[in-house]
């Protein structure tokens, strides 16, 4: 039993000891070879790794530039396809340039794009174009289109400076985007600005691509080629131009609203001398050239450019589609305007808005017609850079005591006569109780008297014997064009107007009643002096009596020698009323004399009421507008008023 027990026992002992002594012993010896045949079989699939990472590496970069270079040469056939007519190198189609004219010729604004007669560069001094290609592209003689060394030397100067400081486009490239794409900026265009380069270099000599840059390349000021740049900025000849001036033209090609030098002489001259300096480095001129040229004289721009005319300019604009068809050619529109006494009517209210800005006075507008409706003066605004809206024409604003012509001449219309007496008495109308301008009644009163001193309630008084629908029917004959409302307040002033319309009205009572029509053209022809359209009056249409007319002046002039309007009794034959709206909203004087009418409004567009304003405080501008001419007084001697009590 023990002898079997221990032979139990001593296997069930030994067995496990055994087994792993045995194990580890058959383990250590094979161990070290079997280690350096796998590391070898390891070595042996990496570098087959590697070799086959490295090969589809280099296959997939291989299939991806072919794939890419594919895509692109699709993509520049596709460009190819699509580039506009070659055809219409020279002649494109481009907005019409019109030049609005005084009366007199002289130049007051100007719209579009203005081109003059082609240039050739064998008729420019060398400094002329030299000027252009030192600046814009002086390995032009030497590239076929695209400058690839200029390209590498831009893309350094920008990626050292962390910036765009500068261009790489070429002469023949920008004509290429200037007579053929639009200012896209796109891969696409790009690609096409390249395209066409080439085709350019192909077909025209380097003499013609520079022909066709010079002559469409804008300058600054809707000058478009270098023949009308000179003109509007030197007022000469481009063949005449001398060194500074040449350099001053090719420095706005860089930025053309920048170093314009019309707007601003400093930038220029100073842009102006890194031309010169510029072409000085290339050799184009001696060092005695570069150093006298800053003293050269630089001529002045006969441009005849009013500070204010272009709100004129824009009325006519919005005139010229009713008249002519504009076609793609510069024209020139002869208008009425009189050149002196607009510039006189801009100084006067910008003086008289100034005087006033203490008074919440902010803005105003200025119409002058002369007997027939010919528009001699307009400025729509204290200043036309800040704001566009032209308040002679556009502006709707409440015409106050100044629309009381109608109810007179509607009165004088049906039988009254001036010395009728009105009751300056309270009224009751309906809801509505007037008051006069100084709370005070004066009992009975002559229809004189009550026009003279703007009387509200006798003005009431004088309606309650008239039909309103009449009083309307006559300022709508007259030429208000602004609709007026069958209420009776616009008795005192409530209707909206314009003051161009307020001026043809109150005309209609200085040339003996006629009807005027305002109008601002007289005729347009274009380059060649071609009559396009002439100005053809409408003939005269009596729309007053004569003794209306006879006893309507009589009122307008004791306005002058007694009333509201007295501060003008000094000048000759003159005559208008005074007008303000509720809370001095509005200030107006429409006054004539025997030559002109002027309408006068001072307010403030968001109708915020002025202060210490009385009925009579706008007279003298008005009046003052066309004395200047009628007198022949100076701008300086003209008395501008302050707002009083």
């Amino acid at each position: 039993m023990a002898k079997a027990a221990l032979k139990r026992r001593t296997p069930k002992k030994s067995a496990q000891p055994s087994v792993a002594l045995n194990r580890k012993k058959q383990a250590q010896p094979e161990k070290a070879p079997n280690r350096k045949k796998n590391i070898s079989k390891k070595k042996q699939r990496g570098a087959k790794g590697k070799q086959s990472w490295k090969l589809k590496l280099f296959m997939g970069a291989l299939w991806l530039g072919l794939v890419l270079a594919l895509c692109a040469g699709l993509y520049v056939y596709y460009c190819y396809r699509t580039l506009p007519d070659f055809s219409k190198a020279v002649y494109v189609e481009r907005q019409a340039g019109v030049k609005i004219l005084a009366a007199d010729g002289r130049e007051i604004t100007s719209y579009g794009a203005l081109f003059a007669e082609p240039v050739d560069v064998d008729d420019l001094p060398p400094y002329v174009y030299q000027a252009v290609i030192d600046t814009e592209d002086r390995r032009f003689f030497k590239h076929g289109g695209f400058d690839y060394i200029g390209f590498a030397r831009a893309m350094a100067v920008n990626i050292a400076k962390m910036r765009y400081a500068q261009g790489a486009s070429t002469i023949t490239q920008q004509v290429a985007k200037n007579l053929f794409l639009t200012r896209e900026k796109s891969i696409r265009r790009k690609v096409q600005e390249y395209l066409l380069a080439q085709w350019l270099e192909k077909h025209f000599s380097k003499k013609q691509i520079l022909n066709i840059y010079l002559n469409r390349v804008f300058f600054g000021s809707g000058a478009y080629g270098l023949n009308t740049a000179a003109k509007r900025f030197f007022n000469k000849q481009a063949k005449d131009l001398n060194l500074r001036e040449a350099a001053i033209l090719a420095g706005a090609l860089k930025a053309p609203s920048k170093y314009n030098y019309l707007r601003n002489k400093k930038l220029a001259l100073e842009r102006s001398e890194v031309v010169l300096k510029l072409m000085r480095r290339a050799g184009s001129i001696s060092l005695k050239e570069w150093e006298s040229a800053i003293d050269l004289p630089i001529g002045e721009a006969d441009d005849g450019k009013i500070l204010g005319a272009r709100y004129f300019g824009d009325y006519v604009m919005g005139l010229l589609p009713d008249v002519v068809q504009t076609g793609d050619e510069d024209i020139y529109v002869k208008t009425t305007l009189d050149y002196d006494l607009q510039q006189r009517a801009e100084y006067i209210l910008r003086k008289y808005i100034r005087a006033n800005r203490q008074n919440n006075v902010s803005e105003g507008a200025v119409v002058v017609l002369d007997r027939n409706g010919a528009i001699k003066a307009m400025a729509g605004g204290f200043d036309y850079n800040k704001s566009q809206f032209n308040r002679a024409t556009q502006a709707l604003r409440q015409a106050g005591s100044s629309f009381k012509l109608f109810v007179y001449l509607t009165a004088f219309e049906n039988g009254f006569s001036p010395d009728e007496l009105l009751a300056d008495e309270p009224i009751r109308i309906d809801d509505w109780e007037p008051q006069n301008y100084d709370r005070k009644f004066r009992g009975a009163v002559s229809l004189k008297q009550a026009f003279a001193q703007s009387l509200n309630v006798a003005t009431v008084d004088l309606a309650t014997y008239l039909n309103l629908e009449d009083i309307i029917s006559t300022a709508l004959k007259l030429g208000i064009t602004t609709g007026v409302k069958d209420e009776p307040s616009i008795i005192l002033g409530a209707a909206e107007v314009r003051v161009l319309d307020m001026a043809a009205a109150y005309a209609a009572t200085a040339n003996g009643g006629y009807a005027v029509f305002p109008y601002a053209i007289r005729e347009i022809t274009d380059t060649d002096g071609y009559l396009l359209y002439q100005y053809r009056s409408p003939g005269r249409e009596r729309v007053l009596k004569p003794e209306t007319v006879r006893n309507i002046n009589i009122l307008l002039r004791e306005v002058v020698v007694s009333g509201t309007g007295k501060r003008a009794r000094k000048v000759k034959n003159a005559r208008g009323k005074t007008g303000t709206s509720q809370n001095y909203r509005d200030a107006w004087f429409i006054g004539s004399n025997d030559r002109y009418t002027a309408a006068v409004w001072v307010g403030n567009d968001d109708n915020s009421p002025m202060k210490e304003i009385g009925p009579q405080k706008a007279v003298v501008v008005a009046v003052s507008i066309p004395v200047a001419i009628s007198s022949r007084l100076r701008v300086r001697r003209m008395l501008i008023p302050r707002f009083s009590a």
